[in-house]
C-alpha cells in the first residue's frame, strides 16, 4: 500500500517556506496538537453537537492567540487558522471568534483599564468571548438595520434587543455586544458579562454545519451594563469594519484549510480504496478530480499568501479573496465527497463533516453574494447592493 505521508504535501508550491524557522516550529507544534488531541475525537464532538471545553488549556498553551499582536507574520496567523480548519472547522471557528474578534477588540478598542481586567484571562482561555453583532432579522444589513438599543442611565447603560447566530454564545463568559445608542443612533460596543440579569441564551439546534460550535440566540431585556464596560473607541459602524475585515480574512483562510482537509481525506481514500481490483487512485477520472482539488486549494492558498503580504489591504480586496476562496472550496469539497461515493455522506470518513461545514464558511463573515458585490462595486464604481 502507498504511504501517503511520503507523497507531496498539499502545499504543492511550498508557500509555507515563507515563514520564519521559529514560525515553522510553532506550526509544527500546532499540527502535533491537532493530530493527537483533536483529530481522533472531532467527528464524535460534531455528531453529538458538543463543544470540548477540556481541550482549552492545551490550546491556550500553544501561545497562538492574536498572533500578529504577538509579533508573528500575517502569513503565519492565516496558516494557523487554515491548519485548524484542515482538521476541525468548528475548533477553528471557536478560535477565530474568541481571539480574532473578542480578544482583538480589547487590543483595538479597549482602554488600559479594560485590558488590565480582561486581557490576561482571555489570552490564556481562562475566560472565553463571543462577538454579538448579528440579529434575528438583520445579517448583511445589520449596519443600517440594527434594532438592539443602548440607553444611558447615569453611570450605566440599559440594553434591550436580541442577537442570533452568536458563536460561543451558549457558554462564553463575555461578549463584545453591539447596540445602537437610543439617543443619537450612534453605534456602541460593550463588554457584556453573559451572566448579567436580563441576559438569556438559547442554543440553536438542528444545524447541518459547524455542529460543534455552540451558536446562540440571545435575548437582552433591560440589561444594565456599566459605563466602565463600554468600549470608548467605538462610535460608528466603521469601527465594526476594523474587526470584520480581519475576521473576513481569517474566514478566507478557513476556506483554504477546508480544501486542504478535503484533499487529505480524498487522497487517502483514493489510494486505499479498491474497486475492480485496483485502487481508486489508478483511474483517470479520480486523478483528474484530485488534481482539480489540489489546484483549487493551491490557487486559494497563493491568493491568501499574496493578500497577507500587502502593506495594507482594503475591504474590497478582502471581499474578493473571501468570495473566490469559498467558491473554490465549494467545488473542492463536492469533488472530494464524490470520490468517496456513498461513504462520502457518513461522518465516519470525515468527508461528510468537511462537506457540510463548508456551507457555513461560504455564508458567514459576509455571504458569497455580498462579498462579490463589494468587489463588483470597487471595479465598476456602481453599487448593486442597495
Amino acid at each position: 500500500m502507498i504511504d501517503v505521508t511520503a507523497l507531496p504535501s498539499a502545499d504543492f508550491f511550498s508557500l509555507e517556506s515563507g515563514l520564519t524557522g521559529f514560525e515553522q516550529q510553532k506550526l509544527g507544534r500546532l499540527r502535533e496538537f491537532l493530530r493527537e488531541q483533536v483529530a481522533p475525537y472531532c467527528v464524535d464532538w460534531w455528531n453529538k453537537a458538543e463543544f470540548p471545553e477540556s481541550i482549552l488549556p492545551g490550546l491556550a498553551g500553544l501561545g497562538l492567540s492574536t498572533a500578529i499582536q504577538q509579533g508573528y507574520s500575517p502569513l503565519f496567523s492565516g496558516l494557523v487558522i487554515a491548519e485548524m480548519t484542515r482538521v476541525d472547522t468548528s475548533l477553528a471557528t471557536f478560535f477565530l471568534v474568541h481571539h480574532d474578534l473578542f480578544v482583538e477588540s480589547l487590543y483595538q478598542f479597549g482602554t488600559e483599564e479594560q485590558r488590565g481586567r480582561y486581557l490576561a484571562d482571555a489570552l490564556a482561555l481562562r475566560t472565553t468571548g463571543a462577538f454579538a453583532l448579528t440579529e434575528p432579522e438583520h445579517g448583511s444589513d445589520v449596519a443600517g438595520g440594527m434594532t438592539t438599543t443602548a440607553r444611558r442611565d447615569g453611570d450605566d447603560w440599559i440594553i434591550n434587543g436580541a442577537k442570533r447566530w452568536i458563536g460561543n454564545g451558549t457558554f462564553c463568559d463575555y461578549m463584545l455586544l453591539w447596540a445602537r445608542d437610543a439617543e443619537n443612533g450612534q453605534m456602541r460596543g460593550f463588554i457584556l458579562d453573559a451572566e448579567l440579569p436580563g441576559v438569556s441564551r438559547e442554543k440553536i439546534e438542528h444545524k447541518i454545519a459547524l455542529r460543534t460550535v455552540q451558536n446562540a440566540h440571545i435575548l437582552l431585556e433591560d440589561v444594565r451594563i456599566s459605563e466602565a464596560d463600554r468600549f470608548q473607541g467605538i462610535d460608528s459602524f466603521k469601527d465594526t469594519n476594523v474587526l470584520l475585515q480581519g475576521s473576513r480574512v481569517m474566514v478566507a483562510w478557513q476556506a483554504v484549510g477546508q480544501q486542504l482537509g478535503a484533499f487529505d481525506v480524498a487522497r487517502q481514500y483514493a489510494v486505499e480504496r479498491l474497486q475492480f481490483g485496483r485502487p481508486l487512485a489508478s483511474f483517470q477520472l479520480v486523478q483528474a478530480q484530485l488534481v482539480k482539488m489540489l489546484g483549487n486549494a493551491t490557487a486559494s492558498l497563493a491568493l491568501m499568501a499574496q493578500l497577507t503580504s500587502l502593506p495594507e489591504m482594503s475591504m474590497e480586496q478582502v471581499a474578493l479573496a473571501k468570495a473566490f476562496t469559498t467558491e473554490r472550496m465549494r467545488e473542492t469539497v463536492a469533488m472530494g465527497r464524490s470520490i468517496l461515493g456513498g461513504n462520502g455522506i457518513v461522518t465516519d470518513y470525515r468527508m461528510a463533516k468537511c462537506f457540510a461545514d463548508a456551507e457555513a464558511i461560504y455564508t458567514y463573515e459576509g455571504s458569497h453574494e455580498v462579498n462579490t458585490l463589494i468587489a463588483g462595486r470597487a471595479i465598476t464604481g456602481i453599487s448593486a447592493i442597495v
